[in-house]
């Protein structure tokens, strides 16, 4: 089994969610719709705290938490709405792990590119260019800490602030969640050095009570950083 082949069921889901939210669902049943989604694609199981969707809503959007402290509210979602879904699909010990916030205006998904809410609008924007950054940034020989540093200076340089409540940009994906290095202070390996791993910076602006995420996974082929 191919990590891509998990990966693309994290992002088939994610297009199946698009296609299904609405206003009037509650978080329970988007997550519910989002496992067994994934679980119909193939995945076998969840390989974070074995959740497969964590999902956060309005206000939620920018509160870090982990897994293991998790909990879906049961928030009904607004004809105007933020909604950050995070997915964690495995096969035979295998990860996907893909996230992205949706955006509900008038009732129906908004394409990125013509939300209407500007700082909404400005948050996606901001994730597409820290994706951007990273590809522009890493090279084989660039440390964790070294992207950790610069996507930092990055999404401060443009009036945000890195919500995670780690600090951490990303990890590697391993086969237990505990052997994960991450995009932080201090860890001098270099990123080529693990086959696969993530970037998924949260961020917001000082003072807004809204959180914006957007997570692939990475790796090297011949030289060259690509999403998978």
């Amino acid at each position: 089994m191919k990590y891509k082949q998990v990966q693309q069921i994290a992002k088939d889901t994610i297009k199946f969610l698009k296609q299904n939210i609405h206003p009037g669902m509650n978080l329970i049943e988007v997550r519910e719709m989002c496992e067994q989604n994934m679980l119909e694609l193939g995945a076998d199981s969840f390989w974070y705290w074995d959740i497969g969707a964590f999902v956060f809503a309005g206000d939620e959007t920018a509160v870090s938490v982990s897994g293991k402290q998790y909990t879906t509210s049961d928030r009904i979602i607004d004809k105007n709405d933020i909604i950050t879904v995070d997915l964690s699909p495995q096969i035979n010990n295998i990860w996907g792990d893909y996230a992205r916030t949706i955006i509900i205006e008038n009732g129906n998904v908004a394409d990125s590119t013509e939300v209407k809410n500007t700082e909404w609008r400005n948050g996606l924007m901001m994730e597409n260019r820290l994706h951007k950054e990273l590809l522009d940034f890493v090279k084989p020989e660039t440390s964790f800490e070294e992207l950790y540093f610069h996507i930092n200076e990055t999404i401060t340089k443009y009036g945000f602030i890195n919500l995670d409540f780690m600090g951490n940009l990303g990890h590697s994906i391993a086969e237990n969640k505990d052997d994960r290095v991450y995009i932080e202070k201090g860890n001098n390996q270099r990123i080529s050095d693990v086959a696969y791993f993530t970037f998924e910076p949260h961020i917001s602006v000082p003072g807004s009570k809204y959180g914006y995420k957007k997570e692939n996974i990475y790796y090297f082929e011949n030289g060259k950083l690509i999403s998978l």
